[in-house]
């Protein structure tokens, strides 16, 4: 769901971003610049737990190097 809000600028920073971004962008434009800040991603936080757990990282390798070697032995 979208929300609807007004803020206030300098006119030279709009006229920037209208300039740089184009008019009908801005929003976009802001919305991406804060979404980090704000947001919080909690699958980049899952895969940051799973790359920090080293058994299951290394059980992974495991796993891979037994699938290449059953692939190389056809």
């Amino acid at each position: 769901m979208q929300k609807r809000m007004t803020i206030t600028m300098d006119e030279v920073v709009y006229e920037g971003l209208v300039r740089v971004v184009g008019r009908r962008k801005i929003s976009g434009f802001l919305e991406n610049l804060a979404r980090p800040h704000v947001v919080t991603d909690d699958l980049a936080a899952g895969y940051r737990a799973m790359a920090d757990d080293v058994v299951r990282e290394q059980d992974a390798l495991a796993w891979s190097e037994a699938l290449i070697g059953d692939h190389a032995a056809r």
